[in-house]
């Protein structure tokens, strides 16, 4: 174990959820013991465990943390680039997926029916509804709910598509992105301005 360094509570706990991310990110959920968090951490199992109850809790911080992370980075500020938004923040969430191929699908089937990950989940994909909803050149007030509704499935759809790709690459990335971005123009159409590609 190496030296134990000093720290504040909130720069241990980053540290901590910095090595928990990159043991997660590396091995499937199953794989990853607390023991080997604290051994890289160069902390005792003691000191983990007062920041974390266990390893579900220390993955619920990892993938709360990441989900913000994520959200930081994806682009959906720019008016009249409807098509270019969709395709950066695609690809914002694809490269995250492919680096944390593991931490994703414990996300997500692993940990599916986990409350608090669920929510996590829930929460990121009503985020990212209500930003697309907000730079969607909808064509009158009166569609407002039928997009959402649409936006919601959308997410869904995206999800469970990325999931199967990690799983088993059937298609190229960027056939997965432009099925995603192609899925989601032809289901607004309807509802949108003349606006988009």
């Amino acid at each position: 174990m190496p030296p134990r360094r000093r720290l504040s509570p909130a720069d241990r706990r980053a540290q901590l959820l910095d090595v928990g991310a990159q043991l997660f990110a590396r091995h499937p959920y199953e794989d990853v013991l607390m023991e080997d968090v604290a051994e890289r951490a160069g902390v005792s199992r003691a000191l983990l465990y007062r920041h974390f109850a266990g390893k579900h809790d220390l993955f619920a911080a990892v993938y709360r943390q990441a989900s913000d992370r994520l959200l930081e980075q994806v682009p959906l500020d720019r008016p009249g680039d409807l098509l270019g938004q969709l395709e950066d923040g695609l690809d914002v969430h694809l490269d995250y997926f492919v680096a944390h191929r593991n931490t994703v699908l414990a996300a997500n089937r692993v940990l599916a029916g986990d409350p608090v990950v669920q929510t996590i989940i829930d929460w990121e994909l009503g985020v990212l509804r209500t930003r697309l909803l907000d730079v969607l050149p909808i064509a009158d007030d009166s569609a407002r709910a039928a997009v959402a509704a649409v936006l919601k499935s959308w997410l869904v759809f995206v999800r469970v598509l990325c999931l199967d790709w990690l799983t088993d690459e059937t298609c190229t990335r960027a056939e997965l992105r432009d099925t995603c971005v192609g899925a989601l123009l032809g289901a607004l159409r309807p509802f949108l301005r003349d606006e988009i590609p």
